[in-house]
C-alpha cells in the first residue's frame, strides 16, 4: 500500500499554551494555526485562553482579544464584522465560515479550533493568499458588457428579471465555498471553483447584458467549468446562504440548449 506523507516543513507541531487571564473565571479555550514565513519554523498550533466575560460573542471577538491584549504578532484579515466584505474567511470548528458571523456558542465542545481556508498558500497565520482567486473573477469579465448604444440614464429591467439575480448577486466573493472544494482543491489552477461560476452565472443571466455567448465561449472548457462534481461541499459552507452548486448546473444547462 502506498504510504503518503507531508514534507517535514509542512507537519503541523504543537505550539506555546499561553498563559490564562489572571482573574478570570468564565474561560473560553482557543487552538489557533500560526506560521510565520520569516522565521524558518515548521507550522503549529497555539493555545490560548479568552474571558468570555470580557469578550463580544463571536469568534472574530475572541480573536480580536487574543490580538489585542495576549499575542500582538497573531495575524488575521477583518474589516466590516458585518458579514459583508468576507475578510474574515476561515476555517473554524471545521468548516470554512466567517469569523465576524460564527458565535462561540454555535461550535460544540469547549475549545475553538481555527485555521486558515484549506488548500491555499498561506501569507501568515490566518491569512490566505488569493491572487489566483482574484484572478479568476477578473476572467470572467464581471461586469455589464453591451453592444447597444447606451440610454440616456440606466439599463432598464423588469422586475422579473431583476428577481432573477436574487441569491447570487449577495456573494461576497470569501472563497468559503471554492475553498471546501475538493475538484477546486485539486484543480484550482484550471478549474474556476463556485464562487467564480456562481459569479459567471450571475452575469449570464442577467437580462441587460448581451454578451451570452461570448461568456458561454470563455466556459466551454474540460477544467474551467466542468471539472464539478457536484459534490455539494460549496453550498453547505456557503456562509451567505446561497447556492453554487445550482448556479453551476444552470451553466451546465445553459451550454447544452445553445448546442439543441
Amino acid at each position: 500500500m502506498v504510504q503518503l506523507t507531508l514534507p517535514r516543513n509542512s507537519t503541523v507541531t504543537e505550539g506555546k499554551v499561553w498563559d490564562k487571564p489572571e482573574g478570570a473565571t468564565n474561560l473560553r479555550e482557543y487552538r489557533i494555526y500560526r506560521w510565520n514565513p520569516d522565521d524558518g519554523r515548521n507550522p503549529r498550533v497555539d493555545t490560548y485562553f479568552v474571558d468570555a466575560d470580557d469578550c463580544g460573542p463571536m469568534v472574530l471577538d475572541g480573536l480580536i482579544y487574543i490580538k489585542n491584549k495576549i499575542d500582538p504578532t497573531l495575524t488575521f484579515r477583518r474589516s466590516c464584522r458585518e458579514g459583508i466584505c468576507g475578510s474574515c474567511a476561515m476555517n473554524i470548528d471545521g468548516t470554512n465560515t466567517l469569523a465576524c458571523t460564527k458565535g462561540t456558542d454555535e461550535i460544540a465542545g469547549d475549545v475553538v479550533k481555527i485555521y486558515p481556508l484549506p488548500h491555499m498558500a498561506v501569507v501568515k497565520d490566518l491569512g490566505p493568499a488569493l491572487p489566483r482567486f482574484y484572478a479568476q473573477h477578473r476572467s470572467i469579465e464581471p461586469w455589464l458588457k453591451t453592444v447597444s448604444p447606451p440610454p440616456e440614464k440606466e439599463w432598464r429591467q423588469s422586475h422579473e428579471d431583476r428577481a432573477k439575480l436574487d441569491g447570487l448577486y449577495e456573494c461576497i466573493l470569501c472563497a468559503c465555498c471554492s475553498t471546501s472544494c475538493p475538484s477546486y482543491w485539486w484543480n484550482g489552477d484550471r478549474y474556476l471553483g463556485p464562487a467564480i461560476l456562481l459569479q459567471a452565472y450571475r452575469w449570464l443571466i442577467d437580462s441587460r447584458d448581451e454578451a451570452t455567448g461570448e461568456r458561454l465561449d470563455n466556459l466551454e472548457d474540460p477544467f474551467r467549468l466542468y471539472r464539478c462534481h457536484t459534490i455539494m461541499n460549496c453550498s453547505q459552507a456557503c456562509p451567505k446562504g446561497l447556492n453554487p452548486a445550482k448556479a453551476i448546473a444552470e451553466i451546465k444547462k445553459m451550454m447544452v440548449e445553445r448546442r439543441v
